[in-house]
């Protein structure tokens, strides 16, 4: 299991809880936008395009999160900018911190991760007081009894496949609900695999098909595993870490229950 490595703000215009000086955000990550827009939306002043939670959201656009506008977030003068180690570019992260500008970097692999990662970047980064919902969250997961026992294979991508593969945070939120991830053990976080391979007998009794980052459908999609029941999930319960986490438990599981409880495929 990774442990959070604690990137602290470059910048002594980013500061701790209660100081009161963080006034103005940009977020780099679509979950974590939605919670800052959810604890403290004043704050807010900037997002990427694909940021598009919670609805009608209504802030600077930066491009993307690979791809950042590094001199419209400069020009937006914010305090802080909050980052994540795997969706957004150490090249990008380091500019930003050679403008002076404070970048606080999150690591989330696991759920005690997520909750850990969102209360520094709500509370210390941004200054704001615990969130209700994150509280709720918790409790949601806590009380969580598995779904479902099964073992899944979990594409992520198609043209190339990409899978699941070892230590991900949407891989240990499906083994909390009961599915054994078969390529957790893969060297690779998301290793590319063959549709041969992946239906090969004895692999898998199901497959989860998350609608980001590719977005599977009931029409793309199942219909190359026609063997598996297919399983079609939110890649927003699924993936994100912020408000959703409250709900993600019965969302997910309600959607890997019905597909294992289904006519065979």
């Amino acid at each position: 299991m990774a442990t959070a490595r604690r990137h602290q703000p470059s910048s002594a215009r980013a500061r701790s809880r209660g100081s009161g000086t963080v006034r103005r955000v940009v977020s780099l990550v679509p979950s974590l936008t939605e919670a800052v827009a959810a604890t403290g939306p004043e704050l807010l002043v900037g997002a990427t395009d694909w940021c598009s939670h919670p609805p009608g959201l209504d802030v600077a656009r930066v491009r993307g999160t690979k791809n950042p506008d590094l001199e419209r977030i400069e020009a937006l003068r914010p305090e802080l900018v909050v980052a994540n180690e795997e969706e957004n570019r150490p090249a990008d992260i380091a500019a930003l911190r050679g403008a002076g500008i404070g970048v606080l970097v999150t690591e989330i692999r696991t759920l005690p991760q997520a909750f850990a990662e969102l209360d520094r970047v709500l509370t210390t980064g941004c200054g704001l007081p615990r969130p209700a919902w994150l509280d709720e969250a918790e409790d949601s997961w806590s009380a969580l009894r598995p779904a479902v026992d099964a073992t899944a294979v979990v594409p992520v991508w198609r043209r190339p496949w990409m899978v699941l593969g070892r230590d991900t945070f949407a891989g240990d939120l499906l083994a909390r609900l009961g599915v054994r991830n078969a390529y957790a053990g893969h060297a690779e976080r998301y290793p590319r695999a063959g549709i041969g391979e992946l239906n090969e007998p004895g692999r898998a009794d199901l497959v989860v098909l998350p609608d980001e980052p590719y977005r599977f459908t009931a029409g793309d999609g199942p219909e190359a595993f026609p063997g598996l029941p297919a399983a079609l999930v939110s890649g927003r319960h699924l993936t994100w870490y912020g408000p959703s986490l409250t709900e993600a438990p019965a969302v997910l599981g309600a959607a890997l229950a019905a597909a294992l409880s289904g006519p065979p495929p």
